[in-house]
């Protein structure tokens, strides 16, 4: 639909969120409001196990493994879910210099490819293995 192409054009930072059409002239759809509300803020505060994530995780690795960066390869060790409202996943990695943008990308599209989170944002960080969390 060329109206949600706009609005995703406009809106890049929230291409995770869905869009409604209503009418405040014909009442069309309004009631559905609450309900997506509803089912967002369900997304939203869903938690998955470390198991369930690590388990995607070998998985993404296996289609997509991450490259080298300047010869040195990143290891990924496994990714937990920190927090919900908004989702918050650490991913423990050998170097957190060597995670590239895109690789966090392809991350979080598995993610939601997998588990959905329609409507939430997610937030991926990267941490060495021996780091503490200050976020």
């Amino acid at each position: 639909m060329r109206f949600t192409e706009d609005v995703r054009e406009k809106l890049p930072f929230a291409q995770y969120a869905p869009v409604m059409y209503i009418s405040a002239l014909t009442g069309q759809r309004v009631n559905r409001v609450t309900e997506l509300v509803k089912y967002v803020a369900d997304q939203q505060s869903m938690r998955v196990q470390t198991s369930v994530l690590n388990e995607l995780l070998r998985d993404a690795l296996s289609v997509n493994p991450p490259p080298a960066h300047k010869g040195k390869p990143l290891k990924i060790f496994f990714i937990t879910q920190a927090a919900i409202e908004p989702p918050k996943f650490v991913v423990f990695v050998n170097d957190p210099e060597l995670m590239h943008f895109s690789y966090l990308r392809f991350l979080e599209n598995k993610l939601r490819e997998t588990f959905g989170f329609e409507g939430a944002p997610l937030r991926l960080i990267v941490r060495g293995r021996n780091e503490k969390e200050d976020d």
